[in-house]
């Protein structure tokens, strides 16, 4: 019974399958084929070899599980961050990036276990004499490439001839550390396209070997017609409804500007009878703002699938969601998918989180997770973290499981 128990405990915290699996393998290595275990256990001499062999056998399950380990956490993570993103290291810990928390610049908190959290302060200062954007430092991404760390982010560019009230492009900073600090790699933006643009986005196309860019035309002076635009000018809500879209281009490999020219990727639905026009719209129909969003993207590659996850109503409301559309190229075209949208507030199911939105995908031991930006009815208007378990099913449907404020288990 000790015997069973030691196994036992040790891999019901690691698997229990691997257990059930290896007691078969005990009772054969100790010679008894025909016999119970537990009816020899009164020998000294045979429980100094079952035991000789349990400590063999915790060894070797122990290996072969790796250096998997689960804990318990609960959403929001203890972090005020809008536009999340999380990096898992090579050395091994994780990072999580995240809008505000500095002036004018960036700051990080690193974890070896996704529960407890380090504030390693600033990690990246703009805004300075010398950079090339001035305010408004917005989402940024992390990657580990060749040894070297690389931030991009979307801030206000400080060229303005015209005095743009938004006039945001993307930049990109090296760092040989995830902690920074953050160097810009140029005294200008990675490229212009001639409107504001933000929440950069990287693809690392394994396949092709070639990078893509994507990121979101800003609404500012964007004005679309459309049918919910001649619906709300009916009604006298608004005289017109400006719109941001996704974008995506390929980058240089040195990423020092692009290759051709941006293509348009995701926009907000053109009639009102589109199956995406009910939860897209939310922010014109509820006479909350005239802008329509498509923003916050995020590619991911599953099977021969791309998969664009995005967001879409007004950033600083209730109704920011996220959905996502799929894609056999990069570069589109790309159809949403029916089961839109995939991430929305829960109060009237009896939940507590809004604004949920700006969300970023993470594979952890063979396990997606959705890391997200969200408001609780205790947080108030603050940003939170949140990570919930996502699934891609066999026929390719997207579901994300959450929002949850369940305690959870997480393998890391």
């Amino acid at each position: 019974e000790i015997l069973i128990g030691l196994v036992g405990s040790e891999m019901c915290i690691r698997d229990r399958s691997n257990f059930l699996a290896a007691f078969p393998i005990l009772c054969l290595l100790c010679r008894y084929k025909h016999f119970s275990l537990l009816q020899h256990l009164n020998s000294n001499k045979m429980k100094h070899t079952l035991f000789t062999l349990a400590l063999v056998l915790l060894a070797l399950l122990s290996a072969s599980c790796g250096d998997k380990k689960k804990v318990v956490y609960q959403n929001p993570l203890p972090m005020a961050f809008g536009d999340p993103f999380l990096l898992k290291a090579s050395d091994g810990k994780f990072y999580m990036y995240g809008t505000g928390g500095v002036q004018n610049g960036f700051k990080v908190y690193s974890s070896d276990d996704l529960v407890t959290w380090k504030d390693e302060g600033p990690v990246y200062q703009g805004g300075t004499s010398d950079s090339w954007a001035t305010d408004c430092f917005w989402a940024p991404e992390v990657y580990e490439r060749d040894g070297k760390y690389y931030l991009w982010f979307s801030a206000n560019w400080k060229e303005n001839p015209t005095q743009e009230q938004e006039n945001f492009r993307i930049g990109v900073a090296v760092a040989d550390k995830p902690t920074g600090p953050f160097k810009d790699l140029s005294d200008r933006p990675v490229f212009d396209p001639g409107y504001p643009i933000i929440d950069a986005n990287i693809l690392f196309d394994d396949a092709s070997g070639k990078t893509y860019l994507y990121y979101s035309r800003c609404c500012y002076k964007h004005a679309v017609e459309s049918e919910v635009s001649a619906w709300a000018k009916t009604k006298g809500w608004f005289d017109e409804i400006e719109e941001s879209w996704i974008y995506g281009v390929e980058l240089k490999p040195d990423f020092s500007g692009v290759i051709g020219e941006p293509v348009a990727l995701l926009c907000p639905p053109k009639t009102m009878d589109d199956p995406q026009a009910k939860w897209e719209n939310r922010s014109v129909t509820t006479h909350e703002v005239n802008r329509r969003w498509t923003e916050g993207s995020y590619m991911v590659k599953h099977g021969n699938l791309y998969y664009m996850l995005y967001s879409a109503n007004f950033f600083g409301g209730k109704n920011y969601a996220v959905g996502y559309a799929t894609s056999q190229s990069p570069l589109g075209p790309f159809t949403k998918a029916a089961n839109n949208p995939v991430l929305q507030k829960n109060t009237e199911q009896g939940g507590i989180v809004t604004g949920t939105g700006h969300c970023m995908l993470i594979d952890i031991h063979n396990r997606l997770y959705c890391v997200y930006h969200g408001r609780t009815e205790t947080t108030g208007d603050e940003r939170m973290v949140f990570i919930d378990l996502i699934d891609i099913q066999p026929d390719g449907k997207l579901v994300v499981h959450g929002p949850n404020t369940d305690l959870q288990k997480i393998t890391y």
